[in-house]
């Protein structure tokens, strides 16, 4: 699923069909969370930039949590356009629920974020091939080395009760992420959400499929209506490796094409966009 040359073309087909002003009303919607200083300060959602220290360097991340109190920590792994105006606006929704959520800047290791201020801004500039050394170095032993360090870090927030478990959530190119990271902090990750995750199952020993016994997590896996056409046994692949590891997973295809829950995405559809996110919640709920 999601194959680069793939989504390139989809991309660019879908922002010619639709016109840059409907990105641009979206990126606007966005915009209004800046990236230059805190995002969301209000009565009850606070947020900030961060340095996290982790093994490789310093990820300039997003936190954000309600004002009041101590709430389960979430750690969101953006799509390929990294973190960016967008992500800060859901992880200020997903804050006002009653989560402590961490944004990582997933290409640390070679640039701050944001590289580009929304998804047609990433495309235009020819984003694929620029982000494809900093994507190289994103294995599963990078991610699980990462998923370590935030999990350590966000345990240390006022804003965070460490007693509760830890949810992960990842879009697109980090989708396989938020596998890779149940896997690698078995103890504490206790939900994983992939949205229109590419390259969940592969023939590698890697594949995220392989790693659901190695995890306590209950799983949300949002496959995209086209992704599932091009790859439509994985859904299948998918559930069938969860109940060989025990692990619950509600693996569903939506009526929506691939980057349909980021706002920015040339193929945002909010009510579908809408049923993901109160899946989302409801894993969150049940499970952290």
């Amino acid at each position: 699923m999601c194959e680069e040359a793939m989504l390139e073309k989809w991309a660019k087909q879908a922002i010619s069909r639709r016109g840059l002003g409907m990105l641009g009303a979206a990126g606007a919607l966005a915009a209004c969370t800046s990236m230059s200083g805190a995002g969301q300060t209000s009565a009850r959602v606070q947020g900030r930039r961060v340095s996290v220290q982790l093994v490789d360097g310093v990820n300039d991340a997003y936190f954000t949590a309600p004002a009041e109190g101590r709430h389960p920590g979430v750690i969101i792994w953006p799509d390929v356009a990294s973190l960016r105006p967008v992500f800060i606006q859901m992880a200020d929704r997903l804050a006002a629920e009653g989560f402590a959520v961490l944004v990582m800047n997933p290409y640390y290791r070679d640039v701050r974020a944001p590289v580009w201020p929304d998804f047609a801004a990433f495309v235009a500039d020819g984003g694929f091939q620029k982000v494809r050394p900093w994507r190289a170095k994103l294995t599963k032993d990078a991610i699980g080395q990462d998923t370590r360090e935030a999990v350590a870090w966000l345990g240390a927030q006022d804003e965070v009760d460490s007693a509760r478990g830890v949810g992960v959530e990842g879009y697109c190119m980090g989708g396989p992420f938020a596998v890779w990271s149940a896997a690698a902090v078995p103890a504490r990750v206790k939900a994983a959400a992939s949205f229109h995750g590419g390259g969940l199952v592969t023939d590698q020993p890697t594949s995220p499929h392989q790693t659901f016994a190695q995890s306590e997590a209950s799983y949300l896996i949002a496959i995209s209506q086209d992704d599932d056409a091009q790859a439509p046994t994985h859904k299948t692949v998918l559930r069938e490796a969860a109940d060989a590891a025990g692990r619950a997973a509600r693996v569903e295809v939506f009526r929506a094409d691939h980057g349909w829950t980021v706002p920015d995405s040339p193929a945002f559809q909010r009510a579908e966009g809408e049923r993901a996110y109160a899946m989302l919640l409801e894993l969150y709920r049940g499970a952290l």
